[in-house]
């Protein structure tokens, strides 16, 4: 049915024009499928990468077998000592401080003021037996020995009187008596006392004049003075100290010595108190220069320390201050000195470096195939930078120096040439450097428990 144009339009008109405008303005669109396009860009992506795979796989088919080549790992390049068994004297080192052997203190035996006093009567002074050191007032002691004289005096006229009155009575006695006569009667007791009066005042005589002798004060010995403890002008009582003295004819130093330490030294004769027992060596820092002295172990002190379990061995050094004319250094009293005792001297016996020795006195030998061999020896004597060896090692046997991290009986170690060292160790004999050292060590050793587990050992590659 068609509609009349003359007609009023519609709302379903209106809209029916508006959708046809709107279809007027859009572009025209795409002939192809939307399907088409979407599995185009999927499709081209997955034909790319399979290409690539299969390139990839192909490539690694085609290459060529690679062969592997052996690990060569070189044996630790190590330092050896020869061993050469020769007679050695083993020393004993101690130390210890020099002190008089003979020290005195020096005491008034008199009292009174000191009146004078000896220029060497002074610290450190050097004085000769019998020199006087200081006097004493004397003039109390000299009246003393003229008062005692005088009682002296009247007892040699009481002893006479009386020898005379005796005689008179046994005169009498002889004229007059009868029988035995009575002691007092012939004046005997009186008699004997007079001689006792007499003996008396010439004890006072004597004591008097031996008081006056010590008022001069001498040295008791030849020595040197340590201390003075009065000055001119001092009153001082019987028995105050005077002075401090000891003796230079002789000096002694106290050495203690470990137990095990014993061993290595001869002293028998030291023991029994003998002057000839081995000899010593003081080495001391002196005003800037080395100085050494002789002496000798003359005895041991009679007990062992309790606190250091050490023993105490005393060495005496004669004339340490060269009085007798001879050009020494003074060994003066408390100097610090180190010393060296003589020992014993033992055959065939094997010096080594002290880092040779492993743990429990075990020692690692190169053996002539160029492996290592532990072995356990007999240490005589461990040192700080030594080791004696007494037995368990062969002339002409090299044994290991070198200081290996890990170190296996068996493992193969290269002995290096003195003359003609490894290029890393040029100027430098005595160390391996810690990288090359250290890895070599630790293959060497898995390499030489590789070889024990299975039952044989191979032999490195050239």
């Amino acid at each position: 049915m068609s509609a009349d144009p003359n007609q009023p339009a519609r709302p379903n008109d209106a809209r029916s024009h508006a959708r046809h405008g709107a279809h007027e303005l859009e572009p025209p669109a795409d002939d192809s499928p939307p399907s088409r396009v979407d599995r185009r860009k999927i499709v081209l992506p997955l034909l790319v990468l399979i290409a690539g795979l299969i390139a990839t796989v192909l490539m690694v088919q085609a290459r060529p077998d690679v062969q592997k080549a052996p690990v060569e790992v070189p044996p630790p390049l190590v330092r050896v000592v020869e061993v050469e068994p020769s007679d050695l004297r083993l020393d004993v080192s101690s130390q210890g401080t020099v002190v008089p052997r003979t020290e005195a203190q020096v005491v008034a035996e008199v009292a009174g003021r000191v009146s004078e006093v000896s220029p060497r009567f002074e610290a450190g002074g050097f004085v000769r037996q019998g020199e006087t050191l200081l006097e004493i007032d004397r003039r109390d002691y000299e009246l003393a020995i003229t008062s005692a004289r005088a009682q002296l005096a009247q007892a040699e006229v009481a002893l006479a009187r009386e020898e005379a009155e005796a005689a008179v009575a046994r005169d009498e006695w002889g004229e007059l008596g009868r029988g035995e006569a009575d002691p007092l009667v012939l004046r005997e007791p009186q008699l004997a006392e007079a001689r006792a009066r007499l003996a008396a005042a010439e004890a006072a005589v004597a004591k008097a004049r031996l008081d006056l002798e010590r008022t001069t004060v001498t040295a008791p010995f030849t020595g040197r003075v340590r201390a003075t403890r009065v000055d001119l002008g001092e009153f001082v009582n019987r028995g105050t100290p005077l002075a401090v003295l000891y003796s230079v004819d002789a000096a002694e130093i106290r050495l203690p010595v470990a137990d095990p330490e014993l061993e290595f030294l001869d002293l028998p004769e030291a023991i029994a108190g003998s002057p000839r027992g081995p000899m010593v060596e003081l080495v001391t820092e002196f005003a800037g220069r080395r100085e050494t002295w002789k002496g000798r172990i003359v005895r041991t002190e009679g007990e062992i320390d309790p606190q250091t379990r050490m023993v105490y061995l005393v060495a005496r050094v004669d004339d340490p201050y060269g009085l007798d004319g001879r050009a020494t250094t003074p060994l003066a009293v408390g100097l610090f000195v180190r010393a060296t005792i003589e020992g014993k001297t033992f055959e065939g016996v094997v010096r080594l470096p002290r880092e040779t020795l492993r743990a429990e006195s075990t020692v690692a030998v190169v053996d002539p195939d160029e492996r290592v061999r532990l072995r356990r020896v007999e240490v005589l004597r461990a040192g700080a930078d030594h080791v004696v060896v007494s037995a368990g090692l062969e002339p002409g046997e090299r044994v290991l120096l070198s200081n290996l991290d890990t170190l296996v009986d068996g493992m193969r170690v290269r002995v290096a040439d003195r003359q003609a060292p490894a290029p890393w160790l040029e100027g430098r004999p005595d160390t391996l450097p810690l990288d090359r050292a250290d890895s070599a060590t630790r293959d060497a050793a898995e390499s030489a428990q590789t070889e024990t587990a299975t039952g044989g050992a191979q032999e490195p590659p050239p």
